[in-house]
């Protein structure tokens, strides 16, 4: 509620400034902007992270004028204890954005954390996204590369293992790369903005310490296509999209036992769905 009368008294403010004046002030140095939202299910890569559930989200980002920036993102997981603690997922993120040719080169890294949950859990991840518009139509790629660490290793022969606490090669250390690419476009005067993307996964081929896992089945492709609706005179975006991988059945059974709700094994968090999402900016 704070926010919200803060946020009131801005605008006031900013409605009470003359038109003249609003045109000639500065840009400010410091940028803050930020938005929370709740999905039908939070996929990370095309993996279910919450259990085919709902997940609330948010994140902030503060960036300069230079190109610096630093943010922070979070979501809750599934609630059945892998990832202990809070079952929540923290990522805290530093990059620098600077112009190359028509579009923005961005470079950082995510820490990826699971606060009061396993310190051999949470990995670092450096990126690199190179971003642009071709006419009406924006372009993203990307690539991530996240260095040998404990928390991508795997650790269990298999998911049932995994499901039981029994190590079967504690200790091991792997890499993963992804690779993607995002396109989007907007539908002049109707606030909807149609987007694809596709992604690559590749290294880390197995479920970590309490069975985490970045790219659990070793390497695989997933893609998404959606459209997003921006409701007029609001901050409020409604979205849906279609998702899905190439992960098989039988390499599904292998998460099975502890990605899902109570490992009961049951149900599928790599096959298709369809996502619905509503967030607010700010």
């Amino acid at each position: 509620m704070k926010y919200l009368s803060l946020a009131a008294a801005s605008l006031a403010a900013l409605v009470a400034v003359p038109a003249a004046a609003q045109e000639t002030a500065p840009p400010k140095a410091v940028t803050v902007t930020g938005s929370v939202g709740i999905v039908s299910d939070y996929r990370f890569r095309g993996v279910s992270q919450s259990d085919r559930q709902l997940a609330v989200q948010g994140g902030l980002t503060i960036a300069h004028e230079s190109g610096l920036y630093i943010g922070t993102w979070g979501s809750n997981l599934a609630g059945w204890g892998t990832f202990g603690g809070a079952n929540m997922e923290l990522d805290l993120i530093a990059g620098y954005k600077l112009p190359v040719g028509g579009g923005t080169l961005d470079i950082g890294a995510t820490w990826y954390m699971y606060p009061g949950g396993f310190d051999n859990t949470d990995f670092i991840e450096p990126y690199a996204k190179l971003s642009g518009t071709l006419g009406p139509v924006g372009l993203t790629a990307g690539v991530a590369y996240a260095p040998k660490q404990e928390a991508l290793g795997a650790w269990y022969a298999n998911g049932t293992a995994a499901a039981n606490g029994v190590y079967t090669n504690p200790g091991d250390k792997n890499d993963n790369l992804y690779v993607w690419g995002d396109i989007s476009s907007a539908v002049p005067n109707t606030g909807l903005t149609l987007k694809a993307h596709l992604g690559y996964s590749k290294g880390n081929d197995g479920l970590g310490p309490f069975a985490t896992s970045v790219a659990p089945t070793g390497e695989y492709a997933d893609w998404l296509l959606g459209a997003d609706y921006a409701i007029a005179g609001t901050p409020l975006t409604v979205g849906v999209a279609y998702t899905d991988t190439d992960i098989s059945k039988r390499e599904s059974a292998y998460l099975q036992p502890s990605f899902s709700k109570g490992q009961d094994g049951t149900g599928t968090i790599a096959g298709a769905t369809v996502l619905a999402s509503l967030t607010a900016a700010f």
